[in-house]
């Protein structure tokens, strides 16, 4: 994919369901009795890696042929079937993490893998906890990575402290708490995305969350129950996918764009947080709830950037929007200065190198450190060859970046956007 630079992006545009909420439908709705019924799932590979692996485990799953709707058919807590063959789950830590947590409470053998990226991300981080729980879980080369081997075993509850503030660590252990003989917590150091905590209550869980006062530590406490129940959902726009076109609404010169029916999910709205604190223009309309989410139409104008430091709590709700807000910085006066953010070493590819080598190699100013980075903005920036080392998130954030450089730029592997917003180019030509 070419791009060059561009001004005057105006219009509106509803971007593909939220990526995290879409797993999780297809995943509680197969272990849940009866119909769940999904609207605006999202298509990305990722999501359906999710559902391939549900089809091996028994499950029926209809799907129109734009996705608009997705039919699960559960067959409740126990009602999963031994795949005949290995789980393959793509490119999807999410996929992993959490069907492992429902895997540890099953009555079969189960084998995961992925491909050749997946299988070198850390799965230590819910083998460790697992194991504590009782299950039966390894590495099957022993080097703390997929494939994974699960056998059946008896769960029991635990509290476990988390090290780190991630939700697939937590959605893990809650689900296999499910499955568990008794209650079973998780305390983060700061609170991470909690569409699990939302979504499982509405299925039926008995699930809360407490929070520790004069600190900022987050616990969710699930107890085993009898069964879920189906439910009909449509799924938010995913504010990861949304991130892009703000940017571009507020880094392309003579821009006015409006994204429509975006999740806003406090655990997960972070970058808009930050785009205010960069001095973008940036409102919020049309608020509401729908299924526990908060939802709202997005409305960024052109704005004069400035630099800011990112860190502490706010990392963990804008994680995957660090290569975008990265380029954002590129373009502001001034200072950016990320940190607090070692777990984009572990993302898709390590994105503490990839986005600084990219844009390095288009004319920014910009030094990793060991947790994040340091951006002078303000420099003009030129096209390039991108190298995305086939990470979604880069080929996006980049072809933003591509909009205000001078020159051409090249994204290499552009293709890989399919992981996560197939229609990604062709969104972006409604608003020329």
């Amino acid at each position: 994919m070419e791009l060059c630079n561009i001004t005057g992006l105006k219009g509106k545009v509803t971007i593909p369901g939220d990526k995290s909420i879409s797993h999780r439908c297809i995943m509680f709705g197969s272990i849940a009795n009866g119909t769940t019924q999904i609207h605006n799932f999202l298509s990305g590979a990722d999501c359906l890696a999710t559902i391939r692996c549900f089809r091996e485990l028994g499950i029926e799953i209809e799907v129109e042929s734009d996705y608009s709707s997705v039919i699960v058919h559960g067959k409740g807590l126990h009602g999963l079937s031994a795949p005949e063959k290995i789980l393959d789950v793509g490119n999807s830590g999410t996929t992993t993490r959490l069907i492992s947590g429902i895997l540890a409470g099953q009555p079969f053998d189960s084998k995961l893998s992925g491909d050749e990226s997946l299988n070198s991300r850390p799965m230590k981080r819910i083998i460790e906890p697992l194991t504590q729980m009782g299950a039966h879980i390894s590495s099957i080369l022993r080097n703390g990575c997929a494939p994974l081997y699960i056998t059946p075993a008896q769960l029991h509850g635990i509290h476990y402290d988390s090290p780190v503030a991630s939700a697939q660590v937590k959605s893990c252990l809650l689900l296999a708490g499910l499955y568990a003989d008794g209650e079973t917590s998780v305390t983060e150091p700061s609170l991470s995305r909690n569409h699990t905590e939302l979504m499982l209550k509405e299925f039926g869980a008995d699930i809360r969350s407490t929070f520790e006062i004069g600190s900022s530590k987050a616990t969710a406490i699930i107890r085993p129950c009898e069964e879920l129940y189906g439910q009909e959902i449509t799924v938010p726009g995913d504010i990861s996918s949304a991130a892009y076109f703000i940017a571009a609404g507020l880094i392309v010169p003579d821009s006015e764009i409006l994204v429509e029916n975006v999740g806003i999910n406090p655990t997960r709205a972070g970058i808009l947080r930050v785009c205010e604190d960069m001095g973008g223009d940036i409102s919020l309309l049309n608020e509401r709830t729908e299924g526990g989410e908060r939802i709202a139409d997005v409305l960024v104008r052109t704005s004069r950037l400035h630099g800011t430091t990112i860190e502490g709590d706010i990392i963990p709700t804008l994680i995957d929007e660090i290569p975008v807000i990265a380029v954002m910085a590129a373009m502001a006066e001034g200072t950016t200065i990320i940190k607090d953010a070692a777990e984009l070493k572990v993302k898709e590819t390590d994105r503490i190198e990839t986005v600084t080598d990219n844009l390095k190699a288009m004319g920014c100013d910009v030094t990793p450190t060991e947790d994040g980075m340091i951006i002078n903005g303000g420099r003009p920036l030129h096209g390039a060859s991108i190298h995305t080392l086939l990470d979604h998130r880069i080929a996006m954030a980049f072809s933003i970046a591509a909009l205000v450089a001078d020159g051409t730029t090249k994204i290499l592997d552009s293709k890989c956007v399919d992981v996560s917003y197939p229609t990604f180019y062709d969104t972006f030509e409604q608003l020329l």
